[in-house]
């Protein structure tokens, strides 16, 4: 997509909800990132795309279905389905908090350790799928690294001792840039060692299958002997995750 920045959009359509005529003649002054979402900064608006389940995109080319968003430029056209588009007004960095995104040059480790000690409420199940704190985490990433990491979807962040929660931060990272390059590789599924699974690797017992665990009410492949458990979250308050900015 470099080809198009510094470029100005001459023509902008599709079925997303936002005011297009708007777009035309702005100049493309940047094109980020912060996990899911994908960023267009233009003179006075950027534009929010997350791709969500099956979304897609196409340069200088389209697929039979209508898009949600297409940009024209003098030197080609961008084209997103599938997706969900917003607008965001003001500052890019006063929308972001950049070190959140984990894996993002800006990651923030200690930032990171700093939010998670502020909501010791929040389920584990919970906090790597809530986007504030892990940018660009998703389910599989959630399990596949809670099994890792021993520890139970349920235990409450508060009750983890200070060593396990810093393991868990720092391999949210690690398995987000080893999920990339398997998913490039087209060898993904052959690393999972819970997703999906129903014997554990380690214990050779069957694992736990929750359809909605937690308030994320997400799916989750769990061992419930290697993975301890801590704290009880069945006998107190909990903290909802984070709505996705």
């Amino acid at each position: 997509m470099a080809e198009f920045g510094g470029k100005a959009v001459e023509r902008a359509e599709g079925s997303a909800k936002l005011d297009k005529a708007r777009l035309v003649g702005q100049t493309v002054r940047s094109f980020r990132s912060w996990g899911k979402h994908f960023l267009i900064e233009l003179d006075d608006v950027s534009l929010r795309i997350h791709l969500l389940l099956f979304g897609s995109y196409r340069i200088n080319e389209r697929k039979e279905s209508a898009p949600r968003l297409s940009l024209g430029f003098a030197n080609g056209e961008l084209n997103f389905y599938g997706c969900s588009v917003q607008s965001i007004e003001g500052p890019l960095d006063e929308a972001y908090d950049w070190r959140a995104d984990v894996m993002g040059d800006a990651w923030d480790n200690r930032a990171t350790l700093k939010k998670l000690r502020a909501r010791p409420r929040l389920l584990a199940c919970d906090a790597l799928l809530d986007q504030t704190l892990f940018s660009g985490s998703g389910n599989i990433i959630k399990n596949e690294v809670l099994f890792r990491t021993r520890i139970h979807p349920l235990s409450l962040i508060g009750d983890l001792p200070a060593p396990k929660l810093r393991e868990l931060t720092r391999e949210v990272r690690t398995y987000s840039f080893e999920f990339l390059q398997w998913k490039r590789e087209g060898t993904l599924k052959a690393h999972w060692l819970a997703h999906t699974k129903t014997i554990c690797p380690r214990c050779k017992v069957p694992f736990v299958k929750a359809k909605a665990l937690g308030r994320s009410k997400r799916r989750a492949f769990y061992c419930e002997r290697c993975q301890k458990r801590y704290g009880d979250s069945e006998h107190m308050p909990l903290e909802s995750p984070a709505e996705e900015a």
